[in-house]
């Protein structure tokens, strides 16, 4: 277990990045930031911050060298530049990226293990695009198979008229079929180096414009009937990868069982409820996990939990969201706001 004072570093300075540096910081630990970005939201609440690029290897190896454990705050961090670190510092290991940054991979990945994914096909040229509609039929969702997430590199597809406008990229795209849901949900886990697991009660994820918008607990029935065969996959994955931190799963519950949607190795957006409306929230936990501690207790604390984003404008009501004495604001420090940016989040809790 790392002793108190040691420090831990956080590829990524956003909001994720600080949120785990103040639960950090309450365990005794230091954050030393690293991003490519000059204003690091994270970066404000930790003890060092090298801005560099990803690529930069001698900034790269100086900021590893001063870390005694390195973790992500989101997916989308290159792994190549990480293959000349130490290995054992990451946590993580980076193989979960591999797998989270194409949409391709990932959902072959899953399928392998017995996970039911949407029906979905590669798409590595004009032609496979007509075929991978005709297989799996229209309405479907056209993405890149790397990068993009709240809804960006997406595409709809109603039907063949919308095939011409489409220009496939060198790197491929992948198709999905719709899926007939009721609800969206998430699972997530955090997994200790010992192998040790725990899960958090699973909230309904509600969307807007493919940005989440509300995180809602308890959630629906069919959830709970639902819950355990996606936390059962989801442990899969996590032994599969020799996981240690925070893993969330997303789904769909539908009439013939959990649905998955996609894998974030790191903590969610869909978790923040759990820093007040859970003994231990996902960021201490994930905290303790890649350090060597015991995990902590994962227990709602309460019977309604909502957890609301305040995207774009909405966030600037400050005087607002406080006037409701039980909820718990939480703004990020960032710039200026704009539309489908997120700015903070509310959580009250009942």
């Amino acid at each position: 277990m790392l002793a108190p004072g040691s420090t831990i570093g956080i590829l990524g300075g956003g909001q994720l990045g600080r949120m785990l540096a103040m639960a950090a910081a309450q365990l005794g630990y230091r954050c030393h930031i690293y991003a490519p970005e000059s204003h690091s939201v994270a970066a404000e609440v930790s003890a060092e911050f090298t801005q560099a690029t990803w690529d930069d290897a001698t900034a790269l190896a100086t900021f590893a060298s001063a870390c005694d454990v390195i973790t992500y705050e989101f997916e989308n961090v290159p792994v190549g530049p990480l293959a000349t670190l130490d290995q054992t510092k990451l946590a993580p290991a980076p193989s979960a990226l591999e797998i989270a940054q194409d949409r391709l991979r990932e959902k072959e990945f899953v399928t392998a293990l017995g996970g039911q994914p949407a029906p979905f096909a590669p798409v590595m040229a004009q032609e496979d695009l007509a075929v991978a509609v005709a297989q799996i039929g229209a309405p479907g969702i056209l993405k890149t198979r790397r990068d993009g997430y709240d809804g960006k590199g997406q595409w709809r597809i109603n039907g063949a008229q919308d095939l011409p406008e489409i220009t496939i990229p060198d790197s491929g795209l992948i198709y999905e079929g719709f899926v007939d849901f009721t609800c969206e949900f998430s699972v997530i886990m955090a997994r200790g180096g010992d192998g040790e697991v725990c899960f958090w009660d699973s909230a309904h994820n509600t969307h807007k414009d493919g940005i989440l918008a509300r995180s809602t607990l308890p959630a629906p029935a069919i959830v709970g009937e639902q819950v355990q065969q996606a936390r059962a996959l989801t442990q899969k994955i996590a032994q599969e990868l020799g996981y240690v931190g925070v893993l969330t799963v997303e789904f769909f519950a539908t009439n013939d069982g959990p649905i998955f949607n996609e894998m974030a190795p790191r903590v969610h957006n869909s978790g923040h409820w759990t820093i007040e409306g859970a003994h231990i929230s996902q960021f201490e936990n994930h905290i303790r996990a890649i350090s060597g501690a015991p995990l902590g207790d994962t227990t709602s604390v309460a019977a309604n939990i909502v957890m609301e984003n305040l995207i774009g404008e909405s966030a600037l009501d400050l005087a607002g969201h406080l006037s409701d004495p039980g909820a718990h604001v939480h703004l990020y420090g960032k710039g200026a706001a704009r539309a489908g940016r997120k700015m903070g989040h509310i959580t009250c809790v009942r």
